[in-house]
């Protein structure tokens, strides 16, 4: 999907290509890439790097164009895994600007409605890179809410019964976590980047450097209580799963051995040897008797002991 958008007291859309307008394309056909290579002659290479669901944040400079990849938070609605991320690439020279997506995502749509509610207009490219930084950075806050909600959903259930689906659900919500964590680190590293080139510094709006610096560190703190929460959380679980298999084994080993006390008095008197009783009418009451006291002393003894 091809989209461009100008300065209008806020980003609006508009039906074709004016200079310096923003030129936003999302899951790019194979038409749009022709217009991408062909006509706006953005370096195939660039292209690709985009195109790579692995590929890091960065900048990098050629042939006077400027590559932005900045990675932005998705729910994926995938069961397996909720929240993910991937790169978005900026990619400017002179008046042409253009962000690409491989994938669709939320977040550049509320950027365009925010833009239009609060009046704001883009300056430059890489005020532009900048307000996207800070959206991306709104944004994994809010998903991070709902990871939140999910761990305590996970809690409760996990507080009724412990089963496998249970830690399942804990175990992709660290994935998310992780995922998360190693992408906003490497957009605070190319933050700190873009504000030491010597070519911009001084263009900068210091109050948006600002907010993207306390949104970003604010998001990278949270990911590290909600994973630090989940951790202390798995570790406990497994304690919990470790103590009740213990007290399992315990209940098992005493019937065990409470039920070896009838066989063993059973198996003994069942020789085909003189015993004292082979001759007596009440030579069977008297091993089950036997057995039975013998059993319920054994019963005594365990719950004395607390293995019942």
């Amino acid at each position: 999907m091809k989209a461009f958008y100008k300065n209008n007291n806020g980003l609006f859309e508009s039906k074709e290509w004016t200079p310096n307008c923003w030129i936003n394309i999302e899951c790019p056909t194979k038409e749009e890439k022709n217009y991408l290579l062909e006509d706006l002659k953005v370096p195939e290479e660039f292209y690709n790097d985009i195109e790579d669901i692995d590929e890091r944040p960065r900048i990098e400079i050629e042939n006077g164009w400027t590559l932005i990849i900045i990675r932005i938070p998705v729910n994926t609605n995938n069961v397996k895994l909720p929240f993910n991320t991937i790169p978005v690439g900026i990619v400017f020279k002179g008046d042409i600007c253009v962000t690409i997506s491989f994938h669709k995502t939320e977040m550049l749509t509320d950027f365009v409605v925010y833009t239009q509610r609060k009046g704001q207009n883009i300056k430059d490219n890489f005020d532009l890179v900048l307000k996207l930084l800070l959206s991306s950075s709104v944004w994994y806050l809010k998903y991070l809410k709902q990871v939140n909600q999910k761990i305590k959903l996970a809690e409760d259930n996990l507080e009724e019964s412990i089963k496998n689906e249970e830690l399942q659900a804990l175990l992709q919500i660290e994935k998310c976590l992780v995922f998360f964590m190693t992408s906003l680190k490497g957009n605070d590293i190319l933050l700190h980047r873009i504000k030491n080139l010597k070519s911009q510094r001084d263009f900068y709006d210091p109050e948006l450097l600002e907010d993207v610096e306390i949104e970003l560190r604010q998001a990278q703190e949270t990911t590290n209580i909600y994973s630090d929460i989940l951790t202390g959380m798995m570790d406990a679980y497994a304690s919990v799963i470790s103590n009740n298999l213990n007290a399992i084994m315990k209940q098992m080993t005493s019937i065990s051995i409470i039920l070896m006390i009838p066989t063993v008095i059973a198996s003994l008197y069942g020789m085909n040897v003189p015993n004292n009783l082979e001759g007596n009418a009440y030579g069977l009451p008297i091993v089950i008797l036997v057995s039975i006291i013998l059993s319920m002393f054994g019963v005594f003894l365990f719950k004395k002991k607390r293995w019942f």
